[in-house]
């Protein structure tokens, strides 16, 4: 349960709290079977001050009266999905079965960011796996220390505040919580040693929405940065890492939490990429994750139960063996850890890198070329292809002396973007190239917003780098820490080398 103060909020007029439950955490909100494997209804009263407003994971809310409001879930879900929020929040309807709740003073931004967009969505999710059984898709823009990029609970995604660009260029990113509306909320692994079954089935619905709404090209180049975070993972951690397995063992007193990584993600999208390969026909496959939905639902299920149904759904492929070819055998996706064994076919998206690959090698040259530079127009291209130029661009980093101050003048479309996904890796470009000019912006962007995945990697940065890099770390934190969620603060503080409390 998280209590916020007003410095922690956007307004910073009023405090708020939320829950957060998933994996193991709403034993300390309710007694539950704080377990994926259990699922049931639930209806809560909950009371507050005068002047706040509370919203639940709960498919029909009323309000009693001024200080009270009532809930209830009609339809089983695992513990882990149900969220309670409370603070100085609106809402804005944003299409026939969505609204947007956020603080005040982030409203408009949120409505003009979603308006009709959640819709055309949750359409295609519909077209693709069966329907959408949840009532409303309602989205809370919590306040910036939220530590998450969202979060799936039913009728109700909470989501950082990061998503609000401006310019819509972020949110697709909403497709993700949608897909989990089928995979992970409605057919839910047992145990969070297969969280794949979440995960890596969200990954593949989501890429299968995208491809239908943006196409085959940005679709690859969106997974292409996927894959190259899961390469960045495993260089870290080593492939042969025990976490580096889809089916991890959760030793007893562990944390499942503390288990989490890039792995059942995008290996798990590798796998059910490598079914849908096995079957070799989209539309068998999209009828299959249908039949999927249809036959678990309201359950919670583990690998063994999805890869039998999968077999008995398509006996052909049972008959061959297809679960013990060599080198890709069921029990190796499953059991080893390490690179997948298959990657699907991402070449549609090479028309997108191309450019991109080509522009990042013109400014990491000795001696800019720039009338080839100037022949490369970025204006049209979509946030992903810019993601992945940046990737590169870190990647040759650091630049010969001068270069990254010509690429920041050149496109202010990037190094003055308010896109947080543009903003994080200019900053990572900034450390690299060790920019001390530009270090401004690195404190600007965490001091705006607390989220795990854009603040660890920058305070990793800072602390690999010079000693002005070390003392800019140490000077952001003091000042950022009491904005930042407890596990964020801990997490820097180990990068940090400062005392951890236990």
């Amino acid at each position: 349960v998280c209590w916020l103060t007003p410095e922690q909020t956007a307004g910073k007029q009023k405090p708020f709290m939320y829950t957060q439950g998933q994996a193991v955490l709403n034993r300390s909100f309710f007694p539950c079977f704080d377990t994926p494997s259990v699922k049931c209804t639930y209806s809560a009263t909950v009371e507050v001050p005068e002047g706040f407003t509370a919203v639940m994971s709960a498919t029909s809310w009323e309000k009693q009266n001024e200080t009270t409001f009532t809930f209830k879930m009609s339809q089983p879900i695992p513990s882990y999905l149900v969220a309670l929020a409370v603070g100085d929040i609106v809402s804005a309807e944003v299409g026939p079965r969505s609204r947007v709740w956020a603080e005040p003073c982030l409203i408009e931004a949120a409505k003009k960011e979603y308006d009709g967009v959640i819709e055309e969505f949750l359409a295609v999710g519909e077209k693709l796996f069966g329907p959408y059984v949840w009532g409303r898709y309602d989205i809370l823009f919590m306040p910036p220390s939220f530590p998450f990029g969202g979060m799936e609970n039913p009728c109700l995604t909470f989501v950082t505040p990061c998503l609000l660009a401006g310019d819509r260029s972020l949110v697709d990113v909403i497709i993700h919580e949608i897909s989990h509306s089928w995979f992970g909320n409605l057919v839910t692994n047992a145990t969070w040693g297969e969280f794949w079954l979440n995960e890596g089935f969200t990954m593949y619905a989501q890429r299968r929405i995208s491809t239908e709404v943006y196409g085959l090209p940005y679709t690859c180049l969106e997974a292409a940065t996927g894959r190259a975070l899961l390469r960045q993972h495993m260089d870290n951690t080593g492939e042969e890492h025990p976490l580096n397995k889809l089916r991890v063992l959760i030793e007893p007193g562990v944390n499942p939490d503390d288990t989490y990584n890039e792995t059942p993600y995008e290996k798990g999208f590798c796998f059910v990429s490598y079914l849908a390969h096995l079957v070799g026909d989209q539309s068998k496959f999209d009828a299959f994750l249908q039949a999927y939905v249809n036959r678990f639902k309201f359950q919670s299920i583990t690998a063994d139960d999805a890869l039998a149904f999968f077999l008995e759904h398509f006996p052909e492929l049972k008959e061959k063996g297809v679960d013990s070819i060599p080198g890709l055998e069921f029990d190796r996706w499953l059991n080893t850890p390490g690179w997948p064994p298959y990657l699907p076919d991402l070449s549609p998206g090479q028309q997108l890198m191309e450019p991109a690959d080509r522009l990042a090698e013109l400014w990491a040259a000795d001696s800019l070329d720039m009338e080839d530079i100037e022949a490369v127009d970025i204006t049209a291209w979509r946030v992903y292809q810019l993601i992945y130029f940046l990737d590169q661009v870190l990647e040759k980093s650091p630049l010969p002396e001068g270069n990254v101050q010509r690429l920041s003048k050149m496109y202010p479309k990037i190094s003055k973007a308010q896109n947080a996904e543009l903003r994080l890796r200019w900053c990572q470009i900034i450390l690299k190239n060790n920019l001390e000019a530009e270090y401004s912006r690195v404190k600007d962007f965490l001091h705006s917003q607390g989220k795990q995945k854009y603040t660890l990697p920058l305070y990793r940065a800072m602390w690999a780098g010079s000693e002005s890099a070390r003392a800019l770390a140490m000077e952001t934190f003091s000042a950022t820490a009491p904005q930042l969620h407890v596990n964020v603060q801990n997490y820097v503080k180990k990068i940090l080398g400062l005392e951890v409390p236990e």
